[in-house]
């Protein structure tokens, strides 16, 4: 634990040099890359042997990187590949533009890298060029262009990846490559991730080798019935199209098929699970010759875990987990040794728990899963599994038991005995373990300490290997946590209030409410906010207070808490935040409950154009990204929460602003990248559309080209510049 008192060591001594060293926080500064804590490791990934833990470190603007190696005994950190040597790995640009997406171009200035088994080798994927790079060496071997996906098989003389929407096996030593699939294609991709999948239900990976490497299991996904949508690009002599599948609300989804091939080629198998209108989300191997899937119904509330013989393709469904609401895809199943239990996470009690299963070794298709106990129980949430150490009996896992605003790493017996907490400082904690189980990585923060990064082994002992730069000397608003009571009067709600500087009840400041208010999203959290809780910052430096409250409807609550907005997006979560901002008024005088904002984004724009809409409260708006009509907006995430269009027309008419934009209230302003291909310009398109038609003025800010994040420093100083400028006009008159 000793990284960490070190951590507040600096934070407390950064606090004392304030008044010496002040320094003014700029919009600039915040988005500038690396911003003002400096840009954390990137790629933490552990050797085979547990021995390393290699990194990459970037300069803050990103064009210099190198890899470290982290040696686990001694904690020291070596150069492990040069950044001359990365560099020499990527090759141009211009050759690559064809190859590959507009996200991968623009995503990493280095290559990516895994790994190999004998922990003595590297595999880099440079933009779809492999390179198989020797660390005694340090020579490089090129293996093939256009890949994608790259994996070793277990035994590391083997490395497989896509090229062409179809999957290939490269023996490393022989130089011999099999193609194992031959029909993919655009609308065909074997073993390849589509964009719904990714981006729902966080699917990367859609094969697997199976443990002896004589096999791939791998999903393949039909695309032919999944409606297009063409991101326009205005940038340049002609405008040029790009077609991407996106199966909006109540639209074909792809039609996927579990299928198993030889490493060495030959006939396919695909395995009898049930057809349909269904999601394949995770599958693998529980052992050579035996796979599990899970299939999820189109409605989002059964989930059937089956195993299956890989030799014939026969099922047999070994548990189902069902719930009137729905259910949340996670990647916390995992078998345990010697081969006949496993563990399941679910949400049935009401939170989401921990839970071992047996089934038959030698007889796995023969007899049902049987729940053998409950690891975890309580009115808390299990985030999710980081290990499982089998001969000590353990499973680590990360939670929010002691407080539902942080996150800790916990461990717990396997006969369900012995709960205790690692992790000791307060915030939150993320742990990357070691194969060999004794150590782990661990990344923390608090609400007012940016994060730290350090090597720990499960005694508890840590050692600091980098942390965020001092940020004391910006003089930044410590939040205040504030509770509420939700408009059902008995749920409480968690909020942050930020009051200016120099607040007080004669002067009054400007309220700016700033929510996500969706499924899963979690604002209110002792954690280190990032660019974007320097802006309310940055904006409370300059008068204005800025309220977060997580109303019902988002995560870390329970089911109950998050059903609550089940078929009624908007309604229940602008309720919780009257609620929140009328009791808020009451109990802080400095607050000026004429002159009240509310901004968002993604989801949280979708909530201003609702508020504004709704209710007479805020005087002013921007909604940044904001879906519009949930109809638009992609299948697997909004059938989740409300339902089918056809079986729920008015729900969906019920909650879109483009239906209310007649109701208008407030001085509102909205900004759209024109090439979003996650909530789609067409949103704020309809809704600009439906406010001439009901005579309504607004202000709408373009940004050409640039998709859901509005990325690139130069957008979003001027896109934050523009909502200061909204909320200063509107609501100081200035």
């Amino acid at each position: 634990m000793r990284t960490f008192f070190l951590c507040l060591l600096l934070a407390s001594a950064s606090l004392a040099q304030q008044a010496a060293s002040p320094k003014e926080l700029t919009i600039e500064q915040i988005y500038a890359p690396g911003g003002i804590t400096g840009r954390a490791p990137e790629f933490v990934r552990w050797s085979p042997d547990g021995k390393r833990v290699a990194y990459v470190q970037r300069d803050d603007a990103g064009k210099h990187a190198q890899l470290f190696a982290l040696d686990a005994a001694t904690g020291k950190s070596a150069v492990l590949v040069s950044e001359e040597k990365m560099q020499s790995l990527v090759p141009p640009l211009a050759s690559i533009k064809n190859q590959i997406t507009r996200d991968e171009i623009t995503r990493y200035g280095v290559a990516a890298y895994q790994w190999a088994p004998d922990s003595k080798h590297l595999l880099f994927n440079a933009h779809g060029q492999l390179w198989y790079y020797d660390l005694e060496t340090g020579t490089a071997t090129a293996l093939a262009t256009g890949a994608s996906d790259p994996k070793f098989s277990r035994d590391g003389g083997r490395v497989s990846y896509l090229h062409g929407h179809d999957l290939y096996v490269q023996e490393l030593g022989k130089r011999a490559l099999r193609r194992l699939t031959r029909d993919g294609g655009a609308d065909l991709l074997n073993g390849e991730v589509d964009w719904v999948y990714k981006e729902e239900l966080d699917v990367r990976s859609n094969y697997f080798w199976s443990p002896g490497g004589g096999q791939i299991a791998f999903l393949q996904m039909n695309e032919s019935g999944v409606p297009t949508y063409p991101i326009t690009e205005f940038l340049g002599d002609h405008v040029t199209l790009e077609n991407t599948r996106y199966p909006q609300a109540g639209d074909p989804n792809p039609a996927v098929r579990l299928g198993v091939v030889s490493t060495k080629g030959g006939k396919l198998r695909w395995i009898d699970l049930p057809g349909g209108d269904l999601y394949i989300p995770r599958f693998g191997w529980v052992r050579d010759g035996l796979l599990w899937a899970e299939v999820l119904n189109r409605a989002q509330n059964q989930l059937d875990l089956y195993f299956a013989d890989a030799a014939t393709g026969r099922v047999r469904l070994m548990l189902r987990e069902t719930d009137p609401r729905w259910i949340d895809v996670n990647d916390d199943f995992q078998v345990l040794s010697p081969g006949d239990e496993f563990l399941w996470k679910s949400w049935r009690s009401g939170h989401s728990h921990l839970y071992l299963y047996q089934f038959s070794k030698d007889q796995p298709l023969a007899s049902d899963a049987l729940l053998v106990r409950a690891l975890t129980s309580g009115d808390w949430e299990v985030s999710g599994v980081d290990t499982v150490d089998e001969a000590a009996g353990l499973v680590y896992f990360t939670a929010n038991k002691d407080d539902p605003r942080q996150q800790q790493l916990y461990r717990v017996k396997l006969d369900g005995s012995g709960l205790e907490r690692v992790s000791r400082e307060p915030g939150t904690h993320t742990a990357a373990f070691a194969p060999t189980l004794r150590f782990y990585v661990d990344t923390w923060s608090a609400l007012m300490t940016p994060p730290c990064m350090s090597l720990c082994d499960t005694t508890g002992a840590c050692r600091q290997f980098w942390t965020s730069r001092d940020v004391a000397p910006f003089h930044l608003v410590a939040p205040q946590w504030v509770n509420f009571k939700a408009a059902d009067g008995t749920t409480t709600l968690y909020g942050m209030l930020m009051l200016p500087p120099n607040a007080s009840a004669e002067t009054k400041a400007p309220l700016i409410l700033n929510p996500y208010g969706g499924p899963q999203g979690q604002v209110v959290k002792d954690a280190w906010g990032g660019p974007n809780w320097l802006f309310d910052n940055y904006m409370a430096q300059h008068g204005f207070a800025i309220l977060q409250v997580d109303n019902r409807g988002m995560g870390g609550r329970g089911r109950d808490f998050a059903a609550a907005t089940q078929y009624r997006f908007g309604e229940v979560a602008l309720a919780d935040q009257l609620a929140a901002l009328h009791q808020a008024l009451a109990q802080f005088p400095v607050l000026d409950s004429s002159r009240v904002g509310f901004w968002g984004w993604s989801f949280g724009g979708y909530m201003t154009t609702y508020a504004l809409t709704h209710s007479d409260a805020f005087k002013a708006g921007v909604a940044v990204a904001p879906v519009t009509n949930w109809r638009l907006y992609d299948s697997i995430y909004t059938e989740r929460y409300m339902g089918l269009p056809q079986e729920h027309a008015e729900d969906y008419l019920r909650t879109s602003t483009t239906t209310s934009a007649g109701d208008l209230h407030g001085s509102l302003l909205i900004a759209h990248g024109t090439s979003d291909d996650n909530v789609h310009f067409q949103n704020t398109v309809q809704f600009v559309q439906a406010l001439i038609k009901a005579g309504k003025s607004y202000d709408l800010q373009l940004y050409p080209g640039k998709t859901h994040s509005i990325s690139g420093a130069t957008d979003r100083d001027q896109l934050f510049h523009r909502i200061q400028e909204q909320f200063t006009r509107e609501l100081m008159g200035k």
